[in-house]
């Protein structure tokens, strides 16, 4: 049994309303076991016997389209994933506010060409990393609310579905997820 996070991109922070208890009952209905969310903005951890994160991404990416009419993106990682990231913040040692600090969870890796194009909207202080499928932010001057450096403009540039959680809850979702 491997220990996997979802992460659902947009929910609760917009117009898509999704409740936590509804999600919980949709992963354990597709045969996860241990499901537990974490805040209310699409973060669920559970325990599977599939090995494969794009499959388990689509089904509850079609379980919420099915039993909901929701349709969002579905990012999955393993807890080992989750574990390396919560590690290999180049960022942590620099900050001590957990809100200055994100991870933007890419659907797939970038093309190489986008990543070396990306580049920081003018007048703004963000460092950033592209690491694989995972973008490290670190907002030196503000919190990600004042920027313009966003989900919306790194899933732009980079050419990919993309969700940001902050530091403090991809540290809690590498706790939840730790075997």
């Amino acid at each position: 049994m491997t220990r996997y996070v979802a992460l659902l991109r947009g929910v609760n922070v917009g117009t898509t309303r999704l409740a936590m208890a509804d999600l919980r009952r949709i992963v354990t209905d597709l045969g996860h076991e241990d499901v537990t969310t974490y805040l209310q903005s699409g973060n669920v951890a559970f325990g599977s016997s599939v090995r494969d994160a794009e499959k388990l991404a689509a089904g509850i990416a079609r379980a919420l389209t099915d039993e909901l009419a929701l349709t969002v993106p579905v990012l999955v990682r393993s807890g080992r994933e989750l574990a390396a990231i919560a590690g290999g913040n180049p960022y942590a040692d620099r900050e001590d506010d957990p809100t200055r600090l994100l991870v933007a969870f890419l659907a797939t890796a970038p093309q190489k060409s986008t990543v070396d194009a990306l580049t920081v909207p003018g007048g703004e202080n963000v460092s950033f990393t592209v690491t694989g499928r995972e973008v490290f932010l670190h907002y030196v001057d503000g919190g990600y609310g004042r920027s313009k450096f966003t989900n919306a403009y790194l899933e732009k540039k980079l050419g990919v579905v993309a969700t940001s959680r902050n530091w403090k809850s991809v540290r809690a979702l590498a706790e939840m997820t730790a075997s």
